[in-house]
């Protein structure tokens, strides 16, 4: 790109911005314009003139766009008929922008918030540090806080995603540029020498942009489920292992300097998950191999890493038994190696001698061996506590010879990572739809004799037959047992999370997800598999089940049936003693995708929270301690959004300490790729959970019961406009086939789950993540907002003589309420990213003019709508006033994904011709990744 004038650099509301904030914004300015420019002087080189020249007027005329010097349609022409092999190389270029654009956007935030520091300004929300300062104000007792917190935990899940399959040299490459752009922000002139041989900062960049434009972006292939893992994997020495243990041990400092007698957090609060390879709901393409595929290179992952440290610090720690005197218990550690030149060397042999043991754990429980690998003959260890014993054998005796200093850099990091990631590194949750275990489970009976049709049973006889068989140890089949492959295939991948969970220890498998749970059978159903691979037993006083089973809610219709169910399940005697078996603790998943498809924005938002008010009353009456999953993507219509706002937004006693929130799509490398992005996100998500565990952040006192009342009329209002469009409205999935992408996520081979549960082309079957990004992809986000406007507009005006007092109280709600407060900056996130001038264009799409206009007049009007109600309640006539970061990144960046929303309409008007060229369908893919990666959060 070629350098960008400041005209077209100022951001939303310019007009009303200070010469100070001006200035403020101007590094980050100047760091688009330098990496613009040698974007443009790469795609001049590499490409020639005539590319180079053509990437340049689209540029500009899409700013001319945005000030209304031409029309849409003028910039449309400029791309209709344009050959494959120019248009390829202007896609790579806008996409490369909207890559190095995040750099740019990432950087700045880190030199704001040095600045702010550095100015002496009280630390900013969403910081641990702020946290402090709060419980600090609170003055709360230590019982409460141990109370609170017992068996904390925060878990960020790590999820597959088709759009965030970047191959690791792009992924290698970005990281290379971030480094360099943050030593240019400390104002360095020249790189570390040791990472890019002392070169001067630009020439390197330049390297480093050559060498992203060069490398392809996506894989020719279908992407397969180990990409995925591998993708997911990534994040760990990328960030996770620096970031992890050190948040971990400074939360516990820090809370038990508050209150020394609680011992609180004796289990690390930070520790990750991950969904990939275990999530099989609706992925044939989740096998047995799959399954310990993903555990076993989780598994290596983690002890390729502490074979590296270990080895680090046999370096580090040098001292010699002439000058220090150890401790008795580090010397008869070392005393197990026998090596003459490390005679006078305790710790080195030390040392040794962990990596000899952790070399015979690792050829006893890995797939695959990593490297720094020493054979002494030595046992292994057969479980994380013993590695840690060791490494606190050699912290204690480092600090009894007044070494704390060595003790608390490299040693005490790799003791805090044992601890956390221990042989298994992260949880991989199992997850099936509960119609799956239904048929499953049904084989079984039918098999084993014990009975013909327990699909035909209703819901109390289901309940009563599976406890029964639950309550004994006779296994159902035998090994004669003839299954069907559906069969034969889910009991394998039960066998393989049971193999994981002896060999890696409990954690490598600690839950199994029920999708569409929608009865106290759903949850019976998986544990009978549970039980026939060993993973379950409740026939004894002492039941065992180191799995815990997790109901899913998620519809609309779920989400209000949960607490119900839940206490149906507790009631069950059975059930009742597998939970006090796993101390009473029982966690539940709540679904925002399925139940934004299902009814609307601001219905769905709303299920949830009612959800949570009853699971939690629930919970409080049968004494469980109740941990609720979060199922959010990284779109706001799939429960996205800041994360701090959204955990503090959560009712009263939700949190509890613990929460778990899965983690998807482009908002994964937005926050986790570097160390420092990770730390700030990470920190987030642990200052939110302390607040809302030991603070009173609702907001409402007394009035909660009328606000609710407001929002129990509002979300049956919306939920009433959504369905009418969606559900009713005659043509409405060809629409959505028509004017989306959809129908190519599914067959351009983006991701390895196919787009629909079930071979149906109906919107209930349809998996949220395609929904999600197809609505993104062509600007329209209506599952982040349809339906909301109309509500409001509806409940405010059905009393006209009363408008201004019904104005009044959705303010008032909006000022008071975290969880309204949140619903309506979220939607206005997404309302500032729609573009309808552009979904028209998508629009066009829809050969039946007639169809086309009473769907697309529909969107139209209520957008309009939607965004006037907005103003009304906040009394902000800018949409993004409580969001300064996205208002400069929504103008800055949005003129350079006008091109890509026009070509990938062209080229999927060319797709759907016939015209089958493999460039065009790689174009295709193309525009999706470049959109994706602007837009940061489209699925």
């Amino acid at each position: 790109m070629a350098e960008v004038s400041d005209a077209v650099l100022e951001p939303v509301g310019a007009v009303q911005r200070t010469r100070v904030g001006r200035q403020a914004t101007e590094p980050m300015r100047e760091d688009i314009r330098l990496l613009g420019a040698i974007l443009g002087d790469t795609v001049r080189e590499q490409n020639g003139d005539e590319v180079f020249e053509l990437v340049e007027r689209a540029r500009v005329e899409s700013f001319r766009l945005r000030r209304s010097e031409i029309e849409r349609a003028d910039l449309a022409r400029m791309f209709s008929g344009l050959d494959i092999h120019l248009a390829i190389p202007v896609i790579r270029a806008f996409t490369h922008f909207a890559l190095l654009a995040n750099v740019a956007e990432d950087i700045h935030r880190e030199r704001r918030r040095a600045i702010h520091v550095a100015a002496g300004e009280p630390p900013q929300d969403s910081s641990l540090a702020a946290t402090y300062r709060k419980l600090d104000a609170a003055d709360i007792d230590s019982a409460t806080v141990a109370a609170a917190l017992a068996d904390a935990l925060v878990s960020p899940v790590i999820t597959a995603h088709p759009t965030e399959t970047r191959r690791r040299t792009v992924f290698a490459t970005q990281h290379r540029i971030t480094e360099l752009m943050r030593l240019r922000a400390a104002g360095r002139g020249d790189t570390d020498s040791a990472c890019f041989g002392g070169r001067a900062i630009e020439p390197e960049l330049r390297r480093q942009v050559l060498t992203l434009w060069q490398t392809a972006l996506v894989r020719l292939s279908r992407l397969q489920i180990s990409d995925e893992i591998e993708v997911g994997l990534r994040y760990y020495p990328a960030a996770f292992f620096d970031v992890i243990p050190k948040i971990n041990a400074e939360v516990r400092e820090a809370l038990r300097a508050r209150w020394p007698d609680s011992n609180l957090l004796c289990e690390p609060i930070l520790r990750p998950g991950s969904w990939i390879g275990g999530d099989r709901d609706g992925n044939p393409n989740v096998t047995a191999d799959v399954v310990r595929l993903a555990t076993g290179s989780a598994a290596y992952t983690a002890l390729a890493h502490y074979f590296a440290e270990l080895t680090a610090l046999e370096q580090e720690l040098s001292m010699s038994a002439r000058l220090v005197t150890v401790s008795p218990e580090l010397a008869a550690l070392a005393d197990a190696c026998h090596e003459p030149a490390r005679a006078d060397e305790p710790y080195r042999r030390a040392l040794r001698v962990i990596r000899a043991r952790l070399t015979t754990t690792a050829a006893a429980i890995l797939d695959r061996q990593p490297a720094q690998q020493l054979e002494l003959g030595l046992p292994r260890y057969v479980t994380p506590g013993e590695l840690r014993a060791d490494l606190d054998t050699i912290d204690v005796s480092l600090r009894r010879h007044g070494s704390a200093l060595l003790a608390e850099h490299r040693l005490a990091a790799l003791r805090e990572a044992v601890h956390v990631f221990g042989f298994h590194l992260c949880g991989l949750d199992l997850r099936q739809n509960s119609d799956v275990h239904e048929e499953v489970v049904a084989e079984l009976l039918a098999w084993s004799g014990v009975h013909p049709d327990y699909s035909s049973l209703p819901e109390d006889q289901r309940v009563t037959l599976l406890a029964g068989e639950l309550g004994t140890r006779r296994p159902l089949l035998s090994d004669r047992a003839q299954l069907s492959g559906l069969a034969r295939r889910e009991l394998d991948i039960v066998a393989a999370a049971a193999r994981a969970v002896a060999v890696y220890g409990p954690q490598a498998v600690p839950n199994y997800v029920v999708s569409m749970c929608r009865s106290v059978s759903d949850v019976l159903e998986p544990a009978i598999l549970l039980k026939e691979v060993g993973l379950l037993d409740a026939s004894g006083a002492r039941p065992y089940c180191p799995v815990g089973i997790v109901p899913l809610f998620e519809t609309i219709d779920d989400l209000y049936s949960g607490a119900s169910i839940l206490q149906a399940m507790l009631d069950l005697p059975l059930y009742r003693a597998l939970v006090r078996a796993r101390g009473e603790s029982q966690e539940v998943m709540l679904g925002y995708s399925d139940s934004n498809k299902d009814g609307g924005y601001l219905a769905s938002n709303w299920a949830v929270y009612r959800a949570e008010l009853a699971l939690v009353e629930t919970a409080r009456r049968t004494g469980i301690r109740l941990r609720l999953f979060h199922g959010r993507g990284g779109t706001v219509g799939r429960g996205g959004g800041p994360s701090y706002e959204a955990i503090l937004a959560q009712p009263p006693g939700a949190v509890n300490g613990s929460l778990r929130l899965t983690e998807q799509g482009e908002v994964i490398a937005a926050k986790y790729a570097e160390p420092e992005l990770a730390r700030r996100n990470l920190e987030t998500l642990v200052a939110a959970t302390l607040e809302a565990t030991l603070l009173d952040v609702e907001g409402l006192g007394d009035d909660a019961a009328p606000a609710y009342e407001v929002l129990d009329d509002l979300a049956a209002r919306a939920q009433r406009v959504y369905a009418e469009l969606v559900h009713e409205t005659a043509g409405f999935v060809d629409y959505f086939l028509a004017s989306t992408p959809v129908s190519e996520i599914g067959s351009l081979n983006i991701g390895s789950r196919p787009t629909s549960r079930k071979p149906t082309t109906s919107i209930a079957d349809l998996r949220a993540i395609p929904w999600v990004l197809a609505w993104s992809q062509c600007r329209v986000m209506l599952p982040g907002w349809y339906g909301t406007g109309s509500a409001f507009e509806q409940w405010v005006a059905e009393r006209s003589d009363r408008e201004k007092a019904r104005l009044d109280v959705l303010h008032d709600l909006y000022r008071r309420w975290p969880f309204f407060r949140t619903v309506l900056s979220n939607m206005a996130q997404v309302l500032a990213k729609t573009d309808l001038g552009l979904a028209a264009r998508y629009a066009e799409l829809v050969s039946d003019e007639s169809l086309r206009h009473r769907v697309f007049d529909k969107i139209v009007d209520e957008h309009q709508r939607t965004i006037t109600m907005h103003r009304l309640i906040t009394r902000q006539d800018d949409l993004l006033a409580d969001n300064p970061a996205l208002a400069r990144s929504v103008f800055n960046r949005f003129p350079y994904l006008e091109p890509l929303n026009h070509l990938q309409v062209e080229l999927l008007r060319r797709y759907r011709r016939g015209d089958n060229d493999e460039l065009v369908q790689r174009g295709i893919l193309l525009t999706m990744n470049g959109l994706a990666s602007a837009l940061r959060n489209s699925g």
